[in-house]
């Protein structure tokens, strides 16, 4: 599910009815803002029961406005499985883990009980 980053302050355009794995959010988020980044990126996972790839950009544009990076992979359970130090570009790679996914939404169906609605856009 391909998101960009002002989507990530909007659940209701990322919720998961089962259908997808993972969420992907690709970003120009400040670095002054980067608390916020990190953790709604664990709260899309938590609640949507699903992996989440952040990427953001680093360094500095030519506005003179700051980039920290901090792009982070996060587990269903909102662990941080990727999270590098802020301010460096890196490249990393990481396995998902279908089953554990799969069978933690088996234990923990929390996606069933969400309302019903559609989004009208």
């Amino acid at each position: 599910m391909p998101q960009i980053c002002y989507d990530l302050r909007f659940p209701a355009f990322s919720r998961n009815h089962n259908e997808y794995d993972l969420l992907i959010y690709v970003a120009n988020w400040p670095k002054p803002r980067r608390n916020p980044w990190r953790t709604l990126l664990q709260a899309r996972a938590i609640e949507n029961l699903a992996y989440v790839a952040g990427v953001n950009r680093v360094g500095v544009d030519g506005s003179g406005l700051a980039y920290s990076g901090d792009s982070l992979l996060v587990d269903f359970m909102g662990e941080r499985l990727i999270d590098q130090v802020p301010d460096q570009a890196f490249v990393e790679t990481f396995t998902l883990d279908a089953r554990a996914l799969n069978d933690f939404r088996e234990r923990f169906p929390a996606w069933m009980d969400a309302d019903a609605f559609d989004l009208k856009l």
